[in-house]
């Protein structure tokens, strides 16, 4: 934790001293900057703490840190000023083609996301996604002999079924979808260096999953009678109606971006949220009690307020397109300069004192208003109302068992290998509770 002490005196004394203080210091608070995000994913709530109380706006080496509730907050609504940066990317990934999670507020974008919400119904969650996440996650723990590794055979394995079903996509294995999402995901979303190995694999599995993708098309086009009701086949009646952005390659490339952002990002909720619950004794008894009565909104709100703790990123990254004056009304009031790249801190937000009670303190039954988990403004997360459900519904099968505990030793421990959770092993008894239905 020497890197805390070292930033929390460094920020004290610019607190005190001024200007003058931080240019000395910046030597010192750019090799925090350089070393943030691997640091943040082991310890990121004791860095932002420090950063709220001193320095709640913090700008070096071209980089902005905004870790109070409502200046996140205004960062994210003022999305005409700070724009998403993941364009060029995009482009790598579909051969020339940005698409919406990468686009700025506009008809393109208005266009892409209102085809997508069409063929993606809210009726759908409780009709479809519900009972698919409950019965896939059941048979995963019920074969499991009593041993299971969450992050790989129940986080992963459960959304790369459901979203074979419910996109109408079948890959050619499960294991290669999960392969192709992490990669091209953590290509878009985490590579912040660049890294040319992490960009040689995701270049390599898009091109793959674009392909996969492209047949898949072309198939169910081939097959007239080929009705099915999936979202695919949505597509595929909309583009038959002409609707704008619904051609072969509209509708590969926003169910690329969809796939990608499905199965990694669930996975890595499911065993972080699992890990923080193993970590408190009292509230995983309590959050097993509403799985086995069946009380799906308490159950939900103990994953969620878990998750909280350590959620699925730190914050989102955002490019100042041009100056402007961030807390303008208060005693930090900031410029941010036109280019600077802005970490507006969701996962701060959430533990800011001036805006949530004790938020130290496990509590469920916190209003929603206070949550960023999903984000904010117009890129809140797309998949929201299936993560809210899809989530939990994972995890509920395994809750319900009994003698829940870790695995021995190291397999017991929340493992990474970059961003993601490649282990999380638990041990349980082998049959459902006789109040699970």
């Amino acid at each position: 934790m020497s890197l805390i002490d070292d930033l929390q005196a460094q920020l004290k004394q610019v607190h005190t001293d001024g200007a003058a203080a931080l240019v000395s210091a910046e030597a010192n608070i750019g090799t925090f900057i350089d070393h943030f995000k691997q640091h943040t994913l082991q310890y990121p709530e004791p860095v932002f703490a420090v950063l709220r109380q001193v320095k709640p706006v913090l700008i070096v080496k071209n980089t902005a840190i905004i870790t109070r509730f409502a200046d996140v907050q205004e960062v994210l609504s003022r999305d005409d000023v700070f724009q998403v940066t993941y364009k060029e990317k995009m482009e790598v990934v579909t051969g020339g083609k940005n698409f919406f999670l990468g686009m700025q507020n506009g008809p393109d974008y208005e266009r892409d996301v209102a085809n997508m919400r069409s063929v993606m119904r809210r009726d759908d969650v409780a009709k479809w996604v519900v009972p698919f996440v409950a019965k896939t996650a059941e048979a995963c723990v019920a074969s499991s002999n009593g041993s299971l590794d969450v992050a790989v055979q129940l986080g992963r394995a459960v959304p790369a079924k459901w979203v074979a079903a419910y996109f109408g996509c079948p890959p050619p294995t499960d294991q290669e979808l999960v392969d192709w999402g992490t990669a091209i995901f953590q290509f878009l979303f985490c590579d912040l260096k660049n890294d040319p190995t992490c960009g040689a694999t995701a270049r390599a599995a898009s091109v793959k999953a674009c392909a996969w993708l492209d047949d898949t098309i072309a198939k169910r086009k081939a097959d007239p009678n080929n009705k099915t009701d999936d979202v695919l086949g949505r597509c595929l009646e909309l583009q038959k109606a002409n609707v704008p952005g619904m051609d072969d390659l509209g509708i590969r490339n926003n169910l690329i971006g969809l796939l990608t952002g499905a199965i990694p990002t669930t996975a890595k909720c499911c065993a972080q949220a699992l890990d923080e619950l193993l970590k408190r004794p009292a509230e995983l008894e309590k959050a097993q009690q509403a799985a086995r009565a069946n009380d799906d909104a308490l159950f939900s709100q103990y994953v969620f307020e878990a998750l909280r703790f350590n959620p699925n990123n730190p914050g989102v990254f955002r490019i100042a397109a041009e100056d402007y004056v961030v807390a303008r009304d208060s005693a930090h009031a900031t410029l941010i300069p036109k280019g600077t790249s802005v970490l507006a801190s969701t996962q701060s937000a959430m533990f800011d004192e001036r805006f949530v009670d004790a938020p130290n303190e496990f509590r469920v039954g916190r209003p929603e208003y206070m949550s960023m988990m999903w984000g904010y403004g117009i890129h809140t997360c797309f998949g929201q109302y299936i993560n809210r459900v899809q989530i939990p519904g994972v995890l509920k099968p395994l809750l319900r068992r009994r003698n829940l505990r870790r695995a021995p030793g190291d397999a017991g421990q929340l493992g990474y290998s970059g961003p993601f959770p490649t282990r999380l092993g638990v041990e349980f008894e082998v049959a459902a509770s006789a109040s699970a239905s």
